[in-house]
């Protein structure tokens, strides 16, 4: 066999296998004739005309992601920096424009997302950017919509996925957050210390109430037996002042009996006697007896004194010469 037999044969061979190709999942390729578009290929295995059709390109028909990320300014004069991942993806039907209409989609998406958030962020102060993140998250999706169907691209979703305030700014919102925890837990310890003093002043009220409701009782009692004690000592021919004096003697001794009975008890005594119990009790005697006597004396001088108006009609004026004559 000669040799240009075998290079024909080859040849043949080549351009039968450039004849077939294959298109993956999810994958369009571009077929074009001479330079012309030609048609959409999706996936499986196909045929072109070798050397006058050609893959001019591959599209991805995947959810793909963008991430970028913007510094603009707020409304109250912070820088931040923000990061908006968008997702998008060819639209199946709208190959031919997704392909040939834009050259760089990505960053024809990353200019409407600058546009976008550096139009809605300075409208915004800090605090409502990082409430109202959503909503910039609406508008880019929005915006991007609009503008990337031309070129046959959708967006699947668009989020603002941080938000990166100036370092100074995050550590004066860090000790404002810091701050404002210290005065809850300052209030929270001023509750709990006015509950323990409200408390404490509950039950030594209380216990005062208490305390002199059982002062009040033990009084009732003392009285009570010192009064059935003197009716005791009445049956027996004892006068009530002699009774009295009694009871005062046999409490005295009672109390000096407890204090002797304490040998911790740090308490001085003084001289005194029994006697002194039995004269204060003479002498109380002896004081109402001396105002009953008082009372009784003004009562009598009062009925001898006559009333003025008796007085004046006893009166008579002295006659005057002419009525002697």
């Amino acid at each position: 066999m000669n040799i240009p037999i075998i290079l024909l044969l080859v040849f043949g061979l080549f351009i039968f296998l450039s004849s077939f190709f294959t298109v993956k999942q999810q994958t369009s390729v571009i077929i074009e004739r001479f330079g012309k578009f030609l048609s959409v290929r999706t996936s499986g295995l196909q045929l072109k005309i070798p050397m006058i059709d050609r893959i001019a390109g591959r599209v991805n028909l995947k959810i793909q992601q963008l991430d970028v990320i913007i510094e603009t300014k707020t409304k109250d004069n912070v820088f931040v920096k923000l990061k908006v991942s968008v997702q998008f993806m060819v639209i199946k039907e709208t190959v031919y424009d997704a392909f040939y209409k834009l050259e760089y989609p990505h960053d024809q998406i990353t200019s409407y997302v600058f546009d976008v958030v550096r139009a809605e962020v300075p409208k915004l102060k800090l605090d409502d950017v990082f409430e109202r993140k959503d909503d910039i998250a609406i508008a880019v999706k929005r915006e991007l919509n609009e503008a990337m169907t031309t070129y046959g691209y959708t967006i699947i979703n668009t989020l603002v996925t941080d938000i990166d305030p100036d370092i100074q700014v995050k550590n004066a919102m860090n000790r404002i957050n810091a701050a404002d925890r210290e005065k809850t837990v300052a209030e929270f310890e001023a509750e709990a210390s006015r509950i323990r003093i409200v408390a404490k002043a509950k039950a030594e009220a209380e216990s005062k109430r208490l305390q002199g409701q059982g002062i009040a009782d033990q009084r009732r009692e003392i009285a009570r037996g010192l009064v059935e004690s003197v009716d005791v000592l009445n049956k027996v021919g004892i006068n009530s002042q002699e009774a009295s004096a009694l009871i005062v003697v046999t409490q005295h001794y009672d109390t000096l009996q407890a204090i002797g009975a304490d040998a911790n008890s740090n308490l001085i005594l003084l001289p005194n006697s029994p006697q002194a119990g039995s004269d204060m009790l003479n002498n109380m005697v002896a004081s109402f007896s001396a105002s009953n006597q008082v009372g009784e004396m003004m009562k009598k001088t009062n009925k001898k004194v006559k009333p003025k108006a008796e007085i004046n009609q006893d009166y008579q004026a002295p006659e005057t010469p002419e009525a002697i004559e």
